[in-house]
C-alpha cells in the first residue's frame, strides 16, 4: 500500500499547528493512520470496521483519552 499517494486528513477539531494529531487516509477496506508531525514516519494499517468501532468508542466517551 503506497501511503505517498493517499489523501490524508485530520479531524476538524484539530487546532492549526497542533502537535498531538493523527492523520487518516482510506485505502480500500483499510484505514491508514500516521502521526501528523511525521508524514514520512510509520503508517499503521487498521481494518475499516475496527477503525469505525474505535471512533465510535471515542465519540461515545468509552475511552479515557
Amino acid at each position: 500500500m503506497d501511503s505517498s499517494q493517499a489523501v490524508w486528513r485530520k479531524s476538524s477539531r484539530s487546532q492549526v499547528g497542533g502537535n498531538e494529531c493523527i492523520e487518516v487516509a482510506a485505502a480500500g477496506s483499510t484505514v491508514m493512520i500516521r502521526d501528523s508531525k511525521d508524514g514520512a514516519g510509520p503508517v499503521h494499517l487498521v481494518p475499516s470496521p475496527a477503525f469505525r468501532r474505535l471512533v465510535g468508542r471515542i465519540k461515545g466517551g468509552g475511552l479515557d483519552l
